[in-house]
């Protein structure tokens, strides 16, 4: 656990070190930003620099299998319980009880689970892009909108195969996805290669037998949902409501899938209009 007034750079946990990017005053609220894929903490960079402007104190970490000391090799590593407990292991490490979390689509699934089976370690909840795994869920059984969107998902369990396939065209694929260039070019330095898009391929591989269930959430959440978002569809956007049994808000913008990255002030305001209504 870091002192009040330290700046924290890394945590651990099980021998693995993430790295972390903390900025805005030391005493205020924490607010913990878990990205997505292929992404890494610096997709935060811009709505964390709105959140501290408020106040408020930002924690962003390179997940498991994008830090450099955080890449294990074994599939099972990447089961959804050793991530929620990651991220548990940051909260520890901040000194807080609780935090303001947020989650952008990986890191967004990972947040409703963090929320859902630890609420007493999360204040308030916002969602980017991502609907509740249940809703996700009861959406991909229920029509086939969302099984055409999420086709890549099975296509991702095959071995080895997948992280080729994206490191090999990482930027055309991210470019028609809506990505800007200035942020995939970052992103691509880092992780357009097999060996750097194992582990986080591992994430949806390992996904199919995680042990940590979808529950119900029941602290105050927003979810905020791009229109124009050509993954997640609006059948599961709508159904999250369903999914919350605290005060709860959909937004809904005119956007695609990159909220952090394309939509910084919508999303930034987002997260500051359901920390204030915490009070």
């Amino acid at each position: 656990m870091a002192p009040p007034d330290a700046r924290i750079t890394t945590f651990s946990r099980d021998g693995l070190r993430f790295d972390v990017t903390d900025e805005g005053p030391l005493d205020g609220d924490v607010v913990v930003l878990l990205h997505g894929f292929p992404t890494d903490r610096t997709s935060w960079d811009r709505v964390a620099a709105r959140l501290n402007e408020a106040g408020l104190r930002t924690l962003a970490p390179d997940q498991r299998g994008y830090s450099p000391g955080a890449r294990p090799t074994d599939e099972d590593a990447y089961r959804l319980d050793e991530l929620v407990a990651d991220v548990l292991a940051l909260v520890d490490t901040s000194g807080r009880e609780r935090v303001h979390l947020v989650g952008h689509d990986w890191g967004g699934a990972l947040a409703w689970l963090v929320a859902a089976n630890h609420p007493s370690r999360v204040t308030t909840l916002t969602v980017l892009s991502t609907p509740h795994p249940a809703a996700m869920s009861r959406a991909w059984r229920t029509g086939i909108d969302q099984k055409r969107r999420s086709w890549y998902m099975a296509a991702f369990q095959v071995p080895w195969l997948p992280e080729h396939a994206l490191a090999a065209g990482f930027h055309s694929l991210m470019a028609r996805s809506g990505l800007p260039v200035e942020d995939r070019t970052r992103y691509a330095a880092r992780l357009a290669r097999a060996d750097a898009l194992t582990g986080p391929v591992n994430w949806y591989r390992a996904a199919r037998h995680s042990g940590v269930g979808a529950h119900r959430v029941e602290v105050p959440t927003t979810y905020v949902w791009g229109s124009r978002d050509p993954f997640l569809g609006r059948t599961a956007a709508e159904l999250t409501r369903e999914h919350v049994g605290a005060d709860y808000e959909l937004v809904e913008l005119d956007a695609g899938h990159w909220l952090p990255e394309t939509r910084d002030a919508e999303s930034a305001a987002a997260i500051l209009h359901r920390v204030a209504r915490a009070g």
